[in-house]
């Protein structure tokens, strides 16, 4: 044995110990922050729950998404599937995500908020739409040999009638950012409310104060109304699932940005 190695006393020595191991760990740690990927930051979900491929910080100033302001909201968003009147995904819908102004997504937090105490939640349809989507629908209303889809949503007229009879227009309120479209959904049963026909029929029976409805239809079509309009949303006479946000911000532009 060496009798002149320095002996530590057996606290010092545990000490120090623990102290390199500390040090150790803190090295490792510094060194996993520079190597380790950023973490992925989901974004809104769709009404299956995934996570869509969107970035926040690609919105213009002054709009949201409706799942941030109405996180319990269901979305349907027919516009970014084929299940729609035109048969394909449309134009700028590059994914499954709703997107309004921050008036109407405030306005929509107090429907949201009356509805659920009258055990109802919202499904939302469609909220802004680029131009360039009312574009594609322009050109596909043009093309009077397509009717795939006139069995389902527009069965009681021809399709050379949907431009002149304003069914489709050049420009639509939804590109201006404050317009929604949407439905009621029972909290209990998850089903639809009955609201007497399906969103985006092109047809009489779609109007407000339609008499092509039963009763109930109409009472049902009268509880989103009603809970619309305390929000300070006005319904579009002939299409019951349409509002757009009474004191809009941009009542005078139409966007290009796609939902995305």
């Amino acid at each position: 044995m060496d009798t002149n190695k320095r002996k530590w006393p057996g606290g010092l020595r545990v000490g120090l110990l623990m102290a390199l191991a500390m040090l150790l760990l803190l090295v490792a740690g510094c060194a996993g922050q520079v190597t380790d990927p950023a973490p992925v930051v989901p974004g809104p979900y769709d009404a299956n729950g995934q996570a869509g491929a969107t970035d926040a910080g690609a919105l213009p100033d002054g709009f949201v998404y409706v799942t941030d302001a109405v996180p319990d909201v269901i979305l349907e968003i027919r516009y970014y599937s084929t299940y729609n009147f035109v048969g394909a995904r449309i134009d700028d819908y590059l994914a499954p995500v709703a997107i309004i102004s921050e008036p109407a997504a405030i306005a929509l937090q107090q429907v949201n908020s009356n509805l659920q105490a009258q055990g109802y939640a919202i499904k939302v349809f469609d909220a802004y739409r680029p131009q360039g989507a009312v574009t594609h629908f322009m050109r596909w209303a043009a093309d009077e040999n397509d009717i795939s889809t006139k069995a389902y949503f527009y069965p009681d007229i021809e399709k050379d009638r949907i431009i002149p009879d304003g069914y489709i227009m050049e420009r639509s309120g939804h590109s201006r950012g404050s317009t929604i479209d949407l439905t009621l959904v029972e909290m209990l049963t998850g089903k639809e409310v009955d609201m007497g026909t399906p969103f985006d029929f092109f047809g009489l029976a779609s109007h407000h104060g339609t008499d092509l409805i039963t009763t109930e239809q109409t009472a049902n079509r009268l509880i989103l109304k009603d809970a619309m309009e305390k929000a300070g949303f006005q319904p579009y006479d002939e299409e019951w699932w349409h509002y757009t946000l009474t004191d809009e911000p941009y009542p005078d532009t139409y966007f290009t940005f796609p939902v995305q």
